[in-house]
């Protein structure tokens, strides 16, 4: 009868303690913390969870989070896809996606992306021409040839409008801005104050995409 008893109690406090905590609020809410994309954005792999990093080149809140965003990246698990986007609103923003996209199609993305900051923020070289792009390239070790090549081919264009039209699906108000498999939004500003915050909702997203809720 003991035993009964004791199971019994066991039971109860196990069940009490699973209703206290789904009956508590959620750490972020909906509207406050993160938008809800109205119309979701069908992401590359269905079978992970996909975080985009909406940026821009000239942005020098874009260049302090990068340390921030990198170090994030590597300690993520292999189910979470990261990529980057770059956000536009006037020319000189779609010619710094281009540098990212012309990186990406010569695979140097590893060199330029860094540089490009580093050019912009520390060198006060603001990469607002294709001449002073292509300085950059050369310098990271990519031929003249192969920078006009690549510069303004098809695939390159195509995936600068590819990011606009991406950036517009999302939302995009500002940038750096996080988009997590397409339905959330999260950028600092009142309810988030500051880059690591965010980063802490976009790890809630992502726990709430795994479960599924």
């Amino acid at each position: 009868m003991k035993l009964i008893t004791k199971t019994f109690l066991l039971f109860a406090l196990v069940m009490g303690i699973s209703a206290t905590i789904s009956a508590q609020p959620s750490l972020y809410v909906e509207g406050t913390h993160y938008d809800v994309i109205a119309n979701p954005v069908r992401t590359s792999d269905p079978n992970k969870v996909e975080v985009t990093e909406i940026f821009w080149y000239g942005c020098p809140h874009c260049f302090a989070f990068e340390p921030l965003i990198n170090s994030w990246e590597e300690k993520l698990p292999s189910d979470v896809a990261f990529v980057r986007s770059p956000g536009m609103w006037n020319a000189t923003m779609e010619l710094h996606a281009q540098i990212y996209y012309a990186a990406e199609a010569l695979g140097v993305t590893a060199d330029v992306h860094d540089v490009a900051f580093d050019e912009i923020h520390n060198r006060r070289n603001f990469l607002q021409s294709e001449d002073a792009v292509k300085a950059l390239f050369v310098r990271e070790g990519v031929t003249e040839e192969d920078f006009d090549k690549t510069w303004g081919s098809f695939s390159v264009s195509s995936a600068v409008k590819r990011a606009n039209t991406r950036m517009r699906d999302y939302g995009v108000r500002g940038v750096p801005s996080m988009a997590v498999n397409g339905k959330y939004l999260v950028s600092v500003g009142d309810n988030v104050p500051t880059q690591t915050e965010m980063l802490k909702i976009v790890d809630f997203l992502m726990q709430k995409e795994r479960n599924g809720s």
